[in-house]
């Protein structure tokens, strides 16, 4: 007779699934939303297939399914990754045939093969000089999938995730080459009309996308910008090596 499954890898190391299932019933004393998101994270097809995959996160489908719509990463291209970690996003832009991707956050990022890493606050002007040296050149796509804790309180969340999102616009207008393209995070709700009108003045085409991996149940969205019309005012830097 068949043994029934240990949940146990080849290895003999209990699966991802079986330790989050053992999570979800010793989970004593969390609170009902940390058991929710458990619950929610074990049955989610999107996490299991980032997990068989190699993926760093379930948010890389998003950008996956963004791609396959709106044609992002061309090959070759210079592209920054704002609020990098844990580096899905990178993942997805490097198997995707981008030229070079950096990827900056204010959180360490272990190493991608292909990828330039950093870590710091990308506002600040070093940090800027850095990505530029790193892209050797102008990038050709900026995307951001940062968003801030969330408060529970609609209007809050919105103004932290607007102001995240106006400081990653702030930032690829001064490191994209003409023609280029600018993706990041906005939750439902309209977006700042100062914010739309910002992209409509310098992308041609402006457009907002809820990918198919965005659990149904979340307010966010993301602003698609295509063909940057501005030349980036951002200094020359020099050249830099990966490593």
């Amino acid at each position: 007779m068949a043994k029934p499954p240990s949940g146990k890898s080849p290895a003999g190391k209990p699966s991802n699934t079986r330790q989050l299932a053992d999570r979800l019933r010793t989970a004593k004393g969390r609170t009902i939303g940390s058991q929710r998101w458990l619950e929610r994270q074990l049955n989610d097809p999107f996490v299991k297939e980032a997990k068989a995959r190699g993926l760093r996160s379930r948010a890389a489908f998003k950008l996956e399914q963004m791609d396959d719509k709106f044609r992002l990463l061309k090959p070759g291209a210079r592209v920054v990754d704002l609020g990098a970690a844990p580096g899905g996003w990178t993942q997805v832009a490097l198997a995707r045939g981008a030229g070079r991707v950096v990827g900056i956050d204010l959180l360490p990022i272990d190493p991608i093969a292909g990828a330039i890493l950093m870590q710091g606050d990308f506002q600040e002007v070093e940090a800027e000089h850095r990505v530029l040296a790193a892209l050797d050149g102008q990038a050709d796509l900026v995307m951001s999938d940062m968003a801030p804790n969330t408060t529970g309180h609609n209007a809050t969340d919105h103004l932290r995730i607007m102001a995240l999102a106006e400081i990653a616009l702030d930032f690829a207008g001064r490191v994209l080459a003409p023609g280029g393209g600018f993706v990041t995070k906005v939750l439902a709700g309209g977006s700042e009309k100062e914010f739309l009108a910002t992209l409509k003045r310098d992308f041609a085409v402006v457009r907002h996308a809820k990918p198919p991996a965005s659990r149904k149940d979340s307010a966010e969205l993301y602003v698609v910008a295509t063909g940057y019309r501005g030349t980036a005012a951002a200094s020359p830097a020099p050249s830099a090596t990966q490593g």
